[in-house]
């Protein structure tokens, strides 16, 4: 099981986070999720509004990794794992309550990564270092 510390958690928060998805050939695409938060010590969460590669290797492939990175302090973190899709039900539901609150358009779908595995992306030998499974 998976630990996500306190130093991760206000990484998440302060941090813009990077997405990898790849499709059923294996060509990669990372973009940015400005929506990218912690749903639970378990799970990240994010609002899908393009509907356009990420989301499709998604469907393809379920799988997804993460990274938060702090330049300045050259400290970061990537977090993998199984994702899926939801158009309706707890997850979507919270989600477009949030979006609704702060003014914005319900997302067309959201994105839910089960954090199976933590890695560091501190500079130096550490890493790539897997902290947490």
């Amino acid at each position: 099981m998976v630990t996500v510390t306190q130093d991760m958690k206000d990484m998440i928060e302060k941090q813009l986070a990077y997405i990898a998805t790849a499709d059923t050939a294996g060509n990669p695409d990372v973009g940015p999720k400005m929506t990218m938060r912690l749903y639970d010590d378990s799970h990240l969460i994010y609002n899908e509004f393009t509907g356009k590669q990420t989301l499709k290797n998604i469907q393809q492939t379920s799988k997804a990794a993460v990274a938060f990175v702090d330049r300045q302090a050259m400290k970061g973190f990537r977090f993998s794992g199984r994702a899926d899709i939801y158009s309706s039900g707890p997850f979507y539901d919270s989600e477009a309550a949030l979006e609704k609150a702060a003014g914005r358009p319900a997302p067309k779908q959201v994105g839910v990564i089960r954090i199976d595995q933590i890695f560091l992306l501190d500079i130096g030998p550490k890493a790539g270092t897997l902290v947490s499974d």
